[in-house]
């Protein structure tokens, strides 16, 4: 019988952390925002205009030597190119995340959770492309910029370029996309835009994470939670990345 009850016990506290689970990324929480014909007008022409600006300024930052004043003007001039114009366009949302009882929240652990996964799977890749020398190139070129950067000033870029990204990517522009094909247009927009730096595993990169910020926009109607995925998986690129590609001595 104590066996039955710590059964029962057991059973009740998983139902319970199943109910308050989120919904898998392919649902969408209910209640899309219909905007009006002059504000989708406007944000096309706002993200047409800021598409090239920013692009330009991402390739150019990135063709700077590390750690140099000339590449933290140009990221943060990038970031805040993104930054201004989806703000510019219109109004942006912070989204929902429902659980199993319908129950809607604002996303914060879930996206968290999100980026740290997402870095691990990086990471694995990561040991395996440092045996490449192609890819092992096309990875350190970009590493170089946080390796012999100065830290606080490296992640003062990378975090206003994330949120500049999100609020540009997943905000103006995927709300200026016809909403079925707005998940697809706006990754392919955003790996378009790295070609600039002419580097294939940033193309790669922003294809892989853009896919998965999108389908979180779309599941959440807003850009909480594609924006702390972006920040957590950025941070841990940033930090812990560097190290696998470091020069090692050969024999």
């Amino acid at each position: 019988m104590p066996q039955d009850r710590g059964s029962t016990h057991w059973n009740r506290l998983r139902r319970a952390v199943e109910r308050r689970l989120p919904m898998p990324i392919t649902h969408i929480v209910p209640g899309e925002r219909r905007e009006s014909a002059e504000v989708v007008a406007r944000r096309r022409k706002v993200v047409a205009a800021t598409s090239i600006g920013g692009a330009t300024l991402l390739g150019l930052s990135l063709s700077t030597e590390p750690d140099s004043k000339r590449f933290y003007a140009l990221s943060l001039g990038t970031a805040a190119a993104w930054s201004f114009g989806g703000m510019a366009s219109g109004p942006l949302h912070r989204g929902w995340i429902e659980d199993h009882e319908h129950r809607l929240r604002r996303p914060w652990i879930t996206p968290i959770a999100t980026g740290v996964g997402a870095f691990g799977v990086f990471y694995v890749g990561a040991l395996v492309a440092r045996r490449i020398p192609f890819a092992e190139r096309a990875i350190s070129s970009i590493l170089q910029f946080a390796e012999e950067g100065n830290m606080p000033l490296v992640l003062l870029t990378t975090y206003a370029n994330g949120v500049g990204e999100e609020i540009f990517f997943r905000g103006a522009l995927y709300a200026a996309l016809p909403p079925h094909e707005a998940a697809m247009a706006s990754t392919g927009v955003y790996a378009l835009a790295t070609t600039t730096t002419r580097n294939p595993s940033l193309v790669l990169a922003a294809t892989l994470m853009g896919s998965l910020f999108a389908l979180q926009r779309r599941a959440s109607g807003g850009l909480q939670a594609p924006l702390l995925t972006h920040l957590t998986w950025s941070t841990l690129m940033v930090r812990y990345l560097p190290p696998l590609f470091r020069s090692r001595p050969r024999p």
